[in-house]
């Protein structure tokens, strides 16, 4: 794992950071916060019982609304207290520890590939700037041939978007749909707001 990474250097500042985190979205949840936009678009996008790979997931919240919803998912996160609570919240998908970039599920048996990679929550903006585009690389070889990789991110986190689609080329992924919102709203210059969808070159 990067020292570079954001989330490891907020951890680092505070090492509370991640209970704090997982605090504040059961509370969301217990106050009828609606955290399940990302996954109805997932859901969407998805055949019936289809593969989910949930790249950097957290608490779990999105690849359990999936699993929920009757899919196979894998969760991955760098934070082992996060995916204990993913575990805890959310029993039934396969959450790991585990550095996105230096993701090989086949290694750990995982063989299958998966019809979707979501990334959501800024993950790939926390990402270490040299790892991004090894970051995608690996989802590029996790998906199945008509499978695609989306990713959500904010502007003004130290990634822009045109060096994110950038990356994602060099990395063997194309766009074939960019939104700024998860609830499907086009994408233009101004957005501030990116979610793409890549599919395999």
């Amino acid at each position: 794992m990067s020292e570079e990474n954001g989330w490891l250097q907020q951890l680092q500042a505070n090492p509370e950071h991640s209970r704090w985190y997982i605090e504040r979205f059961r509370a969301m949840a217990e106050a009828g916060a609606d955290l399940a936009g990302e996954a109805r678009l997932i859901d969407a996008m998805l055949p019936r019982g289809g593969r989910v790979l949930d790249a950097g997931c957290g608490t779990g919240r999105v690849g359990g609304f999936l699993a929920a919803a009757g899919h196979e998912v894998v969760g991955v996160d760098l934070d082992p207290t996060l995916i204990g609570a993913a575990r805890q919240d959310h029993p039934g998908p396969q959450w790991l520890v585990g550095d996105l970039a230096e993701l090989d599920l086949p290694a750990q048996g995982i063989a299958d590939g998966f019809d979707v990679v979501v990334c959501a929550g800024n993950v790939m903006t926390f990402a270490a700037p040299g790892t991004r585009q090894e970051i995608l690389r690996r989802f590029r070889r996790h998906l199945r041939a008509q499978g695609r990789a989306v990713v959500g991110f904010g502007a003004g986190r130290g990634y822009e978007f045109t060096d994110f689609l950038d990356d994602a080329r060099a990395a063997g992924l194309v766009p074939d749909l960019l939104l700024s919102t998860w609830d499907v709203r086009p994408f233009a210059d101004d957005s501030d707001f990116l979610v793409a969808s890549l599919r395999p070159q």
